[in-house]
Formats: C-alpha cells, structure tokens, sequence
C-alpha cells in the first residue's frame, strides 16, 4: 500500500512505513500530510500492534524540501499553514497509540533527524549521519527536538554549526539505542518491533501514553498519574491473563481489553 510518497507494509502486527520521496526523502506539504494521514490511521487499526519508520534508497529523510519552501508565494497565512502542517506531522508520530521504532538506513537531517527523534526507540546503520543545519539556509527548528537527547552545549554546537554527527558517535552518547550494520538494520527493528507486539496491545498503549503524559509533569505528579495508569491496566482483561499465564508458566495469550 502507497499513500503519496509513504509505503505501508503490515504483517504480524508490525506496521512498516517507509518515506519514498527520491533522491534523498525530502518532506513536502503533500508528504507530510501522507505521514500524518498513515499514522493517524495506524493509531486506530487494531492488527498493528508497532511501528517501524524508515527511508527507501540510502538516505533516511533530507530534511524539509528547500526547492518547495523557496518557491512558496509570500501571502498571508501560508506560513502559519506550513508551520502547523509540520507540528502535526511530528505530533502524529509522538502521540501515536502504538510504539514507534526509527530504523534510520542513512542521512537524517534537519526535519530528517527531528523525525527520527519523535519516534521512541532509535535504531541506525552505523553508515548513517544525523545533522540540523538549517542555519545554513536561512531557517531555524529542533531546540525541543534536541533537549531532551543532548547537553546543552552539544544542542547549542549542532544548531549553530550544522555540525554533522555519524551515528556510531550518537551511539555512544546514548541518543540511538543500537547501531548496526546497515544489511542488520531491518531485520535488527523488526525483531524488537516483533518482541513489542507481543505483549498486551492495550498496557503498551497505556505505557506510551504515560511517556507522553509525565513529560512534563513534576516528580509527583507524574508518578501519581503512572500509579493511575497501573491500576488501569491491572483491572484490564490482559492484565489478569498475564498472571494466570504466569502462574500457569505459559505464554500470555491477548485480546486488547
């Protein structure tokens, strides 16, 4: 299945979604509102259980389309429209129901790395390179993207510098939780994505909302809403059939309820 410029693939309740923009996956109005059309429909379909993004070719996603944003006419309210097109289409990532895993094949730049950066668990090929150098032509964007993944000096240098960061060294910082081999990229994400649908639909749902939720919450707050979210999901179908699988020292077998 293709919508626009976005591949979707769906098998043993993984959903692959793969950019398909050649030469180097850049985002345009019409591929964003693809990404946001896919996402908010896998976030309702009840066969996905996760999420693999990735890119067609050797690049992951170039970033935003220049040729596209240069041509733009200077009329009132396009770049408003722009700016909330682009929040929604990271946004419908973020707050998707289902986890998301970034299997980043090569360049993430710009917009490229802020979508990487949206998705929960970031996997890359050890030929990837991610970079924000929109500083260069004119435009600025990902200080919130970048934040809560790097120092605040190493924030401010990628910004300012457009400096570009092979993964193997985003490895080593803690930001891309495995880095492989591109030939092991795929089928490395898909293994993790297979080991999270596996697990209750409806507690991994909950648990992704409650990333989403605590973010930005005190100490406090935030574990209370997660003590909140627990007693949910105990009182849930899945949850009592976890434990007698458990006791029964079996294999859990889940309805999403």
């Amino acid at each position: 299945m293709t919508i626009e410029t976005i591949g979707l693939a769906v098998a043993d309740h993984i959903a692959t979604v793969t950019l398909q923009r050649p030469p180097v996956n850049a985002l345009n109005r019409a591929a964003r509102q693809a990404f946001i059309d896919i996402f908010d429909m896998l976030n309702d379909r009840t066969d996905v259980r996760c999420i693999v993004l990735t890119g067609s070719g050797r690049t992951f996603c170039a970033g935003a389309d220049i040729k596209e944003r240069a041509g733009l006419a200077d009329e009132p309210g396009i770049q408003l429209k722009l700016n909330r097109l682009v929040r929604d289409l990271f946004l419908s990532i973020k707050e998707c129901s289902k986890p998301v895993i970034a299997a980043v094949n090569g360049p993430a730049i710009g917009a490229g790395m802020c979508l990487a950066l949206s998705c929960d668990i970031l996997l890359a090929a050890d030929t990837a390179t991610f970079a924000m150098p929109e500083i260069d032509v004119g435009i600025a964007g990902g200080i919130k993207f970048l934040a809560p993944h790097f120092s605040p000096s190493k924030t401010r240098r990628l910004l300012l510098t457009g400096q570009r960061v092979p993964a193997p060294e985003l490895y080593r910082l803690g930001v891309v939780e495995e880095c492989v081999p591109a030939d092991k990229l795929m089928p490395t994400a898909l293994a993790l994505a297979g080991e999270i649908a596996a697990k209750s639909p409806l507690v991994v749902g909950l648990l992704k909302e409650s990333f989403n939720m605590v973010e930005n919450l005190s100490f406090r707050d935030g574990y209370q809403l997660e003590q909140m979210t627990s007693v949910a999901m105990t009182r849930s179908e899945d949850s009592k059939e976890a434990k007698r699988a458990f006791i029964e020292k079996r294999k859990p077998v889940y309805k999403g309820r």
